[in-house]
């Protein structure tokens, strides 16, 4: 049913519009074809009459036909996605076999690209040897999809891939035959959730990745880096294998530790994700090593063994007489035993799948990866490295990686939270200050730090068992307490950050040090000795700053200046975190309090500021990015992200966040997910190891352009501020215009879409912020108060500026050839321009009461988005996604299917918000909500990186 000339998404189309037919009817079927036309027609030909006859078409629809409409649209849409994503996967690997090593992002390409600079081999795996690259998957909530129909489009993008390939006319019969059954499940599935996710279904659904993405695609990754910096292709398939490489790239985590707005995580979530990811890496384990048993059949009557392999052999449980001469498969099975003997003691379940003796467990991976090397050893002496090769190489590397707990999670926290408990516990603990009780709220900040610091030198603790605390505090420490047993049971990987949102004053630090010495996960602060600091431990917890607002932003660097300069801190810095200190920036929250411009800038400027700050006191800089999906919310090529950062802010350390559909989007499976993390080491190779001209450079930049960005921040951060902080009731017009209402009742997560509640936009989280501009179509935190910085900055300029017109936009567009910080963000703003449209934007405000209000706003935004075109096109020189023809012609294809889903969800919305007036919440009818989360799902499944 959809009209295209790739064959595989009008094959997928085909198939759903049989089985609609056939399981709707042919009337259903007509009314889906006619609104799918009519919406084709307007696109391509945008007559006016055409949108009012789709208006007014799906206006008629009834409830039943209006549902099954939302189904048919939204399911379009998730099969061109899938249908796309395999196109895109399979130009991707004919590009890489035609020409593999220009292929920008790979690791060939990168490798290639620092040779040629100049950087040696050895100094690439000097750099391996500390580094840091992670991604951290959140449940931050925009993936509308429920896993049962993430898991069909999975097999769906399966069967399409075999379809394709080199198959007979029989088999591809049978394929397409399996494609309709898959897709008949689909449309018989219920798209959505009825009952809200559970912290624990959010642990399960991100383990699901593990299995079928990184359990298998990162030890692969590896295994082609480590051959490249060997030398490339061994001279000899016996030649030995290349040494493992360090553990640089692993995973992370918030989900079951972030309890940030969201009361639903404590101590038994925390428990249950660190359980449940070490049963997923000892399930990986002992598949490994069950097939590896049946895999390595090598008799010693035909070939030798090291002595080490003989006595593990030997030391194992088995006795049979038909494996006598089999030293691996002996050896094998008792690692297998004590693999499985490990997952008893550390998960407390048998997760074996074949009988086994009781033998002693592992202390830590590192004794499992020891054994997995001599059987390594062995074949390699015996010149049978290809079977090294076959399992062996990336299970030595998975365990590396993994260890016994999978991923390393990560704790987060309010300040003010921090602030209320530590109150309590002065209050209780009974502290005194000039002779009268302590009220540790209402200290100035200078006292708060004095105290803080005393308290951290103190040895003794400030909780009581004895004492009862209210449910907030109780719950905190419940949930340090069992971090404590967490990090003592699977190891202190397991848990290595705290980040403290809202981080505004150096007090916001020291009280999450001083709540993570009471559990005893730092120990008293330092002994003095010679003017030198020793530290008693060595595992401690980091405290990650998180700065969101702007003024967070702006004050980030000097915080972190006088964190790091107590030696109590500089202690704990040096030798519990191995020199390094992370620092953790908000783009979410910075783009929702001044704008899209003013929050790339900061964010811009605080990393220099930082690497500054790091610098001068010699102490390693971590920053870890806080992306989302949308282009509000640090969205856009990963690549270009990292490569567009400051200079010297990388240097081989990085985190970035990966949450909702962007998880899906990346790593629905090994090839893909493969693909996005070589993406991502590639880039964090090449942004470490710049060469000195390209940091010349940026400074040439900064000193050309940073009085223009400045200049260009403050004009757009009071334009974005102007509308949505100034405007008298704008507040009350976004939640009119937009479905951020009703995507509360998605079912989309654990966690609340306001930290307070009520309908104030400071109280609203950034993520269904930007994920409901989406939906009317108007994406304003990606371009909103560009237009009228650069508008201004061309018709008036500033005191240093060029002093003609034409002059200050030749600097611009110089801007935008030369510097990568500003060309990525247009690039990025331009993707959102393109998926606005203001003519179904303006329907959405028909769907505010007051007129006077309604135009009042909308105007605003339409004359602003008219200025951001005109002036992106003046600095670009060309029209709207010119420079990538792929790109329009995609979109303009999906927005003949968004389309319908917009005016329905309007006219729904309409529908169901005068019923809320008029009837009690007995009499509503349930179908109408249905039909809008229907819309919802579908509209963010056509625009994709809408959260």
């Amino acid at each position: 049913m959809m009209t295209t000339d790739r064959e595989e998404i009008r094959l997928l189309g085909r198939m759903l519009g049989d089985v609609i037919r056939e399981t709707e009817g042919k009337q259903t079927f007509d009314i889906i074809e006619t609104l799918r036309r009519t919406a084709v027609r307007y696109r391509r030909q945008g007559r006016s009459q055409d949108g009012r006859i789709l208006q007014d078409r799906v206006k008629k629809l009834q409830r039943d036909d209006a549902n099954l409409v939302a189904r048919a649209f939204s399911y379009f849409l998730h099969l061109a996605n899938i249908a796309e994503d395999f196109t895109q996967k399979s130009e991707a690997r004919t590009r890489l076999l035609r020409d593999n090593e220009s292929a920008r992002g790979t690791l060939s390409n990168t490798l290639n690209l620092l040779r040629d600079r100049g950087v040696t081999r050895s100094r690439i795996q000097k750099l391996l040897e500390h580094a840091c690259i992670m991604p951290v998957l959140t449940a931050h909530p925009t993936e509308v999809q429920r896993k049962s129909t993430l898991d069909l489009h999975h097999q769906i993008s399966q069967a399409l891939s075999d379809r394709f390939g080199r198959i007979t006319e029989q088999e591809q019969h049978h394929i397409d035959l399996e494609l309709i059954g898959r897709i008949n499940t689909l449309w018989q599935t219920r798209m959505l959730r009825y009952t809200r996710l559970t912290v624990a279904d959010e642990i399960e659904n991100a383990l699901s990745y593990y299995r079928s993405t990184f359990l298998i695609a990162i030890p692969k990754l590896y295994a082609e880096l480590s051959m490249q910096l060997s030398g490339g292709e061994p001279r000899s398939a016996f030649s030995a294998m290349p040494p493992a490489l360090p553990p640089f790239l692993r995973m992370g985590s918030w989900i079951g530790g972030d309890r940030d707005g969201n009361p639903n995580v404590d101590a038994s979530t925390l428990e249950r994700a660190l359980t449940r990811g070490a049963s997923v890496a000892f399930e990986f384990y002992l598949n490994e090593v069950q097939l590896l048993a049946a895999e390595l059949s090598l008799s010693t009557l035909l070939t030798s063994v090291t002595p080490a392999l003989q006595k593990l052999a030997d030391e194992g449980p088995d006795r049979s007489a038909h494996r006598h001469d089999e030293p691996y498969r002996r050896a094998l099975i008792g690692i297998y035993a004590r693999l499985a003997a490990t997952a008893r003691q550390r998960v407390g379940i048998d997760l074996a799948r074949r009988d086994t003796v009781s033998m002693v467990a592992y202390e830590g991976p590192e004794a499992f990866c020891e054994d997995i090397q001599i059987l390594i050893d062995s074949l390699e002496k015996d010149r049978a490295a290809p079977v090294a090769r076959l399992r062996l190489q990336s299970l030595r590397q998975a365990v590396l990686v993994f260890g016994f707990h999978l991923a390393s999670l990560d704790l987060r926290q309010s300040s003010d939270v921090h602030e209320r408990t530590l109150s309590e516990l002065f209050e209780k603990a009974g502290l005194r200050l000039n002779n009268a009780p302590l009220n540790y709220a209402s200290l100035s900040e200078e006292d708060k730090v004095q105290l803080l610091r005393a308290e951290l030198n103190q040895a003794r603790p400030l909780a009581s068992p004895w004492i009862q605390y209210s449910d907030e505090t109780q719950r905190e420490l419940g949930i340090l307490q069992a971090t404590a047993r967490g990090r003592a049971h699977f190891g202190s990987s397991a848990v290595r950050q705290y980040i403290v949102s809202h981080t505004e004053t150096l007090s916001d630090l020291l009280e999450a040090l001083v709540l993570i010495k009471e559990a005893g996960l730092a120990s008293a602060a330092y002994t003095p000795s010679n003017q030198k600091f020793e530290a008693v431990r060595h595992d401690g917890l980091m405290v990650v700053p998180l700065f969101e607002t702007i003024p967070d932003l702006e004050n980030g660097p000097d915080i972190m200046a006088r964190f790091m300069d107590l030696p109590e801190v500089r202690t704990r810095i040096m030798a519990e975190q191995g020199g390094i200190q992370e620092v953790m920036l908000g783009y979410s929250d910075s783009n929702k309090d001044g704008g899209f411009l003013t929050s790339n800038w900061s964010l811009f400027q605080a990393e220099r500021a930082l690497v500054e700050v790091f610098h001068q006191r010699h102490i390693g800089l971590r920053l870890f990015h806080g992306r989302g999906g949308s282009v509000g919310r640090g969205g856009g090529s990963t690549f270009d992200a990292i490569m567009a950062q400051p200079s010297s802010s990388v240097a081989g350390q990085i985190r970035l966040t990966e949450q909702g559909e962007v998880i899906q989007s990346k790593y629905k499976d090994a090839d893909v997910g493969k693909w996005h993390l070589e993406n991502l080491v590639s880039a964090t190779l090449e942004a470490s190891l710049v060469d000195e001209h390209a940091a010349r450079m940026e400074e040439d930049h900064i000193k050309r352009y940073g009085a223009i960005m400045n200049f260009l921040s403050e004009t757009a951060q009071a334009s974005y501020r102007a509308l949505v902080y100034k405007t008298p009731g704008f507040a009350k017009y976004f939640f009119a215009s937009t479905p951020i209402s009703e995507i509360a009742g998605l079912n989309i997560g654990s966690r609340p879409s306001s930290r307070k509640g009520g309908d104030r936009i400071e109280d609203l989280r950034a993520i269904p912020w930007g994920f409901s501009w989406a939906q009317c179509r108007l994406m304003l935190p990606g371009w909103y108060g560009v237009g009228a910085a650069l508008t201004r900055y061309l018709d008036e300029g500033f005191k240093g500026a060029p002093t003609t017109r034409r002059a200050r936009l030749q600097s611009l567009q110089d801007m935008a050839q030369d510097w990568p910080f500003f060309k990525t963000m247009l690039s990025n703003m331009e993707m959102v321009l393109a998926k606005t449209d203001l003519k179904i934007a303006a329907r959405y405000a028909q769907l505010v009461p007051g007129k006077v209000l309604r135009e009042k706003v909308f105007n605003q935004i339409t004359e602003e988005h008219a200025r951001t075109l005109a002036a992106l096109k003046l600095v670009t020189r060309r029209e709207l996604l010119s420079d990538n023809p792929r790109l329009a012609a995609s979109l303009r294809e999906r927005f003949a299917y968004i389309d319908p889903l917009n005016y329905l969800q309007i006219e729904l919305l309409h529908r169901h918000r005068q019923s809320n007036k008029h009837k009690s919440a007995a009499t509503l009818d349930d179908r109408v909500e249905r039909a809008i989360h229907l819309t919802i799902n579908g509209v963010a499944a056509g625009l994709r990186n809408s959260g």
